[in-house]
């Protein structure tokens, strides 16, 4: 056990952290965690839904009939995240000796920059600085300066602002940020009865004022151009979700001025997030995966379709929930029922489903359904990074669904490795959630949480070697025990922006 100083004990009151908690997590870096055993690959027709032609159109009427109801309808959007990394390759073709490009992807970037939804106002300032056009500076064998002007603060300043702010998208009228194209598209299925239309954008504090300042140019032509008006809130990362970092003998991590070092938890810290919002039904979606006018509309018919889903399979729960709360008017066919719709629908398998009217029968089933509901969109795997769907067995002998990394499975055991290789599908961060219980009140998402899960990896501060402890991720253990469902939908739904050149893709243009 670690001694915490009084001015340890100091510190971790202002970020709001027990000495308990930092204690759980130094014991995570020495005991690690334990993989998940997964049963199978959930696979279309067993474990994912897969819904065509016109049998999508109930749900989607199942859902526009919801919205107007008066209810609350948030979308939720991460979008704390800098844009380093889109241009990592930029970068080190800016920091390194050659002065004309010779890596694919650098020369990919040059051969179509007039492509970019930025070029027009990175050319402008290439001339401002330079005297010179892109197209001339490109002819000299002046890339470096482009590649300067686009990252640094002396130009567009993209290296170093949120990827919620780039230009993605360029219209014949304006050109678009992610910020943007998701006003637009939440306009399509996440508006309630009164025209009103709830974001919520997790943020970097540091990007405040900048995601106000867009917003503040920009917010009256999208409400006069969708006929809604929004609403839009924003938080961040909470200190208290930050983790000890930890030394190579799993003991606390100190800075150069004694000070403990945290680190933020990772994407798993959002739950926090997530829990603070009051919202009857809430839409996940991370900030770049975005497309134009001209492709949007497979992604508003899905995410219709997954609302629509959500709110069957939410009010079918609730009916039983109060027909369990009185036990005694309970018939063997309608506890069948329960039974075939916790096997079936939420995919629930666990030894007690075998019983038929025990008082252990009707816990179960209470417990099982009065839970968190999320709905995710799943799509068909061609190489994309991403979590996928596993029917994962529990330590008290159920098999529930659930979206795993694969760091999360033991693969030095051989049949654990060829499940895993046996996915069909990824999670693209497709989810709609319903966070409130059958008495109206909201779930305290933190107690869904399985804190066995999570990651250690390690990283370096001042040239030492320290452990980053990640919580569980926020589709991975942070959700662990909700009810959940899978359903397919096309790979047209998922156009994320990993690297620059991904605005190249036909999805982005």
């Amino acid at each position: 056990m670690s001694t915490f100083t009084k001015s340890d004990l100091q510190q971790l009151k202002i970020k709001g952290i027990t000495s308990e908690q930092v204690e759980k997590q130094l014991q995570s870096f020495a005991n690690g965690f334990p993989p998940l055993d997964i049963a199978k690959a959930a696979t279309i027709g067993d474990g994912i839904m897969k819904v065509e032609g016109h049998d999508i159109d109930p749900y989607i009427k199942t859902w526009e009939e919801y919205q107007n109801l008066n209810k609350q309808i948030v979308k939720f959007v991460p979008a704390s995240g800098a844009a380093t990394r889109m241009f990592s390759e930029l970068y080190s073709f800016l920091n390194g000796k050659e002065h004309v490009p010779t890596q694919p992807h650098v020369v990919q970037f040059f051969q179509h920059i007039q492509d970019f939804a930025f070029y027009e106002h990175l050319n402008a300032i290439c001339f401002q600085h330079t005297g010179s056009f892109i197209p001339e500076l490109i002819k000299q064998q002046q890339c470096k300066p482009i590649i300067n002007l686009l990252l640094n603060a002396e130009g567009m300043n993209y290296g170093n602002l949120p990827k919620a702010l780039l230009l993605f998208h360029h219209y014949s009228a304006e050109t678009r940020t992610p910020l943007q194209e998701h006003l637009v598209e939440s306009a399509y299925y996440a508006a309630n009865s009164g025209h009103e239309v709830q974001l919520h954008f997790t943020i970097s504090s540091a990007h405040e004022n900048l995601f106000k300042n867009h917003l503040e140019g920009h917010i009256k032509y999208y409400e006069e151009l969708m006929n809604v008006k929004y609403k839009i809130s924003f938080s961040q990362q909470k200190s208290l979700t930050d983790t000890i970092a930890a030394d190579m003998n799993n003991e606390p991590f100190r800075d150069e001025t004694g000070l403990l070092v945290f680190r933020p938890g990772g994407h798993g810290a959002l739950i926090e997030n997530l829990n603070a919002i009051d919202a009857d039904i809430i839409f996940i979606k991370n900030i770049d995966n975005v497309t134009t006018d001209k492709l949007r509309k497979p992604t508003i018919t899905y995410k219709r379709l997954l609302g629509g889903i959500l709110v069957e399979t939410k009010r079918q729960i609730f009916t039983y929930l109060n027909e369990l709360d009185h036990p005694h008017g309970l018939t063997l066919e309608k506890l069948e029922a329960m039974k075939q719709f916790c096997k079936l629908q939420l995919n629930v398998q666990h030894p007690i489903l075998q019983q038929d009217n025990t008082p252990e029968l009707i816990k179960f089933l209470h417990n099982t359904f009065n839970r968190p509901i999320r709905v995710c969109g799943m799509v068909a795997n061609e190489g994309e990074p991403g979590g996928g769907p596993y029917f994962a067995k529990e330590h008290d002998g159920s098999v529930s669904l659930q979206i795993l990394e694969s760091s999360q499975i033991d693969t030095s055991k051989p049949e654990q490795a060829a499940l895993l290789q046996q996915a069909t599908h990824f999670n693209p961060v497709d989810l709609v959630c319903a966070v409130r219980n059958y008495k109206g009140k909201k779930f305290d998402l933190r107690t869904f949480i399985d804190p066995k899960t999570g990651f250690i990896a390690q990283k370096t501060k001042n040239g030492k070697v320290l452990k980053a402890l990640e919580l569980p991720g926020l589709w991975n253990g942070a959700m662990s025990n909700w009810n959940t469902i899978f359903v397919d939908v096309p790979l047209a739904t998922f156009s994320p922006v990993k690297t620059a050149n991904d605005l190249l893709r036909p999805e982005h243009r």
